[in-house]
């Protein structure tokens, strides 16, 4: 019998495979159900493991996923971040920290072994390797992607001003976040993981044009640096509607795209070549959250039944996002039975 992290490779691969892949986008979500408050989730390595572990065990997915939150990069380069409560996940200054050619001279070099809470993800990734790593396949996060990193250390409204006024502080900017983007990954993928996953999505915002001279060179430099350093798969992530910008992600050189729950899967497929797996899409607010365990299953078995239709064959089932902390756990189990029983409902 064919085990889950093989199962998530050779989909991946677009080999045939006995059964369907699903790895539900479970961060937080590992936080409460293991009964811990985010603060103290995000702040121990032993807590995280510990809960991701639990996670596992609980549901069997396929896929693990790895994360804190979406600054752990921005406070390695000196964001000032902050918990808005003791159960919500970590945020950071809106108004940026750097904001002129000189700001951007004077951040040091990477370091992940020492920068902020670099350290504490990779022990984190290190633990659960060791306890299930055999077992599931292990996607590690290395939110952000440059320029959404870059929007995090100048203030996404500044940035978003300089992309017109000043656009080479804008390459400047993305540029250092470039790197402290792959030595980060780079640190994720040397402690265990099997994928590593970035979320682009104040990238989303920028229009056609302005993403592909500012988001997609740097994702590109990422991608292309992590296809010759690593032996990870590697994924891209825009929240919300990416219609505009999938053909874009999928010159990023990543392996898989994460299709967020709004988009529609048809369209979607059209613009995926066959060689780029997609990741997802069950929506992840009004359905995995705020539906019944029969909203899950009917909007799953949909899902099912349009990608089989369309004939994808590198597809792994997910919530189209990251969980909600509080989804009904009822819910998780319907979306991996749904996937797992799949082959007999549609005898």
């Amino acid at each position: 019998m064919i085990n889950s992290r093989k199962l998530v490779y050779d989909v991946l691969e677009g080999k045939a495979v006995p059964q369907l892949a699903v790895g539900p986008l479970a961060v937080h979500y590992c936080a409460r159900d293991a009964g811990l408050v985010i603060k103290d989730f995000t702040l121990d390595a032993k807590l995280m493991a510990d809960a991701v572990i639990q996670y596992y065990h609980k549901y069997k997915p396929d896929a693990v996923w790895i994360s804190a939150d979406t600054w752990v990069t921005a406070e390695a380069m000196g964001a000032k971040v902050w918990f808005p409560g003791d159960d919500e996940p970590m945020g950071g200054d809106t108004d940026g920290v750097l904001l002129t050619h000189e700001d951007i001279a004077n951040v040091p070099d990477p370091d992940p072994s020492t920068q902020g809470r670099m350290p504490l993800m990779q022990d984190v990734v290190r633990r659960v390797k060791a306890a299930i790593g055999d077992d599931v396949f292990i996607v590690a996060c290395f939110d952000q992607s440059p320029f959404s990193l870059a929007c995090a250390m100048a203030g996404i409204c500044h940035l978003m001003e300089q992309v017109i006024l000043d656009p080479d502080f804008v390459k400047a900017l993305v540029a250092k976040c470039t790197d402290y983007v792959i030595a980060y990954a780079q640190a994720l993928a040397d402690s265990g993981a099997d994928m590593l996953s970035t979320g682009d999505s104040p990238s989303g915002l920028l229009g056609p044009e302005y993403y592909e001279q500012h988001a997609l060179p740097a994702q590109q430099k990422v991608f292309n640096h992590l296809r010759e350093s690593t032996n990870c798969k590697l994924s891209l992530h825009v929240c919300g509607d990416s219609t505009e910008v999938i053909p874009f992600m999928v010159k990023s050189g990543a392996h898989v795209v994460e299709i967020d729950g709004i988009v529609d899967i048809d369209h979607a497929c059209s613009m995926v070549p066959d060689d780029i797996a997609i990741w997802g899409n069950i929506d992840p607010a009004g359905t995995l959250f705020s539906g019944s365990v029969g909203d899950v299953e009917v909007e799953t078995k949909a899902l099912l039944t349009k990608v089989d239709a369309i004939g994808k064959k590198r597809f792994i089932y997910s919530s189209g996002c990251t969980l909600a902390p509080a989804t009904p756990p009822e819910n998780v189990h319907a979306l991996i039975k749904t996937v797992n029983e799949w082959a007999n409902l549609r005898q």
